[in-house]
């Protein structure tokens, strides 16, 4: 649906559901689900997103995403052979994109992995303290799992090479860990689960590379190899990244919503693991609409637009701490639609994709937000369209573990959201 009336009438829940924002139009390749991911968007949303650009006639080179998470748009830019650039602030996200995105030789891989558990097999390590002085550690994992997981971690640094390949198993490695760990199977929120059976580290990592090898075949077989495109993945916090000028002709991204779960939480195992921090929960620092380490002045809240300041507005009535955390990400989202308006080229395309949420019995229009600050900033010709979240990629409801669910018993979450489409002007 073109957006042509006045914005504070539009409601997008009254749009029609477009069913061709629903269906694939290809195969999804395995590359995709060599770990998992919170909240990923389907990876044929980037077809669908260039078949746009082609029949309203933009030629698309290089393709960004400035909330690249695990690389699906990464991956989907190589297929479709287009130049990215892409970046995300969490380490852990941009090292699984990366390794998505490369192309491997399977004897290496193979080589590589049967040294790693022939030395698995027969040697032993003792976990050092550093290791049993990490409190969340010790509370997600039995210690006999520290100790195979410690010896694991250290055969891999050791036995390959630092670079693509270190990396592919790092990526192994860190897909075993809830596996191997308390964590509660399917639990988005980071729960203990008292009677999950704990499973034997060397049998999930041959299970994982598996799985791993049999998705770079099949990547191998059907993205063809060129020298002609570039991919390029940043680990920083978009709104610090410097433009110079623009050099994207088309913006593809999934942000975060307003009342998400911290994604540094989600991700404390690996981060903790890999050692990316020694306390997982200072990466939450610089992300969308956090406010850790980061105050809200009254000022800037009143500069928001009327979209967000009447949600801020109700959220205050109804709980006073989410409301300071809706009204950062707000001015973090208004900030990105500014920036990334400096980053795409003229004619070109910013595409976000976005739900809305509700909190408190408040609904929160994220995507009416976004399109308020997209006109604002001066994107022209707003299209949006409604699709269904499929019930295999993410189910309609959730049970009081915060575990998703078919069972239409249980409270109702995301069924819906929005693909806002905008033109720079050329």
């Amino acid at each position: 649906m073109l957006i042509e009336s006045n914005i504070a009438e539009l409601d997008v829940n009254s749009l029609k559901e477009t069913i061709e924002w629903n269906n694939p139009l290809t195969k999804e390749l395995g590359m995709h689900k060599i770990h998992l991911y919170p909240a990923k968007f389907p990876s044929f949303l980037i077809s669908k997103s260039l078949e746009y650009a082609d029949k309203n006639n933009i030629k698309i080179n290089t393709i960004g995403d400035i909330f690249c998470g695990c690389g699906t748009t990464a991956l989907e830019a190589k297929r479709n052979q287009k130049n990215f650039w892409g970046c995300d602030i969490n380490p852990v996200a941009t090292l699984i994109a990366k390794v998505k995105s490369e192309k491997y030789d399977c004897s290496e891989l193979e080589t590589h992995y049967n040294k790693i558990i022939e030395r698995y097999e027969k040697l032993n390590y003792k976990t050092p303290k550093k290791i049993l002085e990490k409190e969340r550690i010790v509370y997600w994992f039995k210690l006999s799992q520290i100790d195979n997981l410690y010896k694991l971690l250290r055969i891999i640094k050791k036995e390959v090479p630092n670079g693509i390949y270190q990396d592919f198993f790092l990526v192994a490695f860190s897909n075993i860990l809830k596996g191997a760990s308390r964590w509660l199977t399917k639990s988005i929120k980071p729960t203990i689960d008292k009677n999950k059976e704990i499973r034997d580290v060397k049998k999930l990592f041959d299970k994982q590379f598996a799985l791993m090898l049999k998705a770079v075949k099949e990547t191998n077989g059907i993205v063809k190899s060129t020298t002609t495109t570039t991919t390029t993945i940043v680990n920083k916090n978009f709104l610090e990244v410097p433009v110079d000028k623009p050099f994207l002709d088309m913006l593809m991204t999934s942000p975060p919503y307003v009342t998400s779960y911290e994604y540094a939480d989600l991700h404390q195992l690996s981060t903790l693991w890999l050692g990316f921090a020694n306390d997982f929960r200072s990466l939450r620092k610089g992300t969308i609409g956090s406010v850790y380490h980061k105050s809200i002045k009254d000022e800037d809240i009143q500069k928001l637009n009327e979209v967000g300041l009447n949600i801020y507005e109700q959220l205050v009535k109804a709980k006073k701490s989410k409301a300071k955390s809706a009204a950062k990400y707000f001015i973090d989202m208004k900030n990105t639609v500014d920036k990334t308006y400096l980053m795409i080229k003229p004619g070109g395309l910013a595409i976000f994709v976005i739900g809305n949420t509700k909190h408190k019995g408040v609904y929160i229009d994220n995507a009416k937000f976004m399109i308020k600050c997209m006109t604002d900033k001066g994107f022209t010709n707003i299209d949006v369209y409604k699709r269904r979240i499929s019930s295999k990629m993410l189910a309609s409801y959730r049970d009081k573990t915060g575990k998703f669910s078919s069972d239409k018993r249980h409270r109702e979450v995301y069924s819906y959201e929005f693909i806002v489409i905008g033109k720079k002007i050329s």
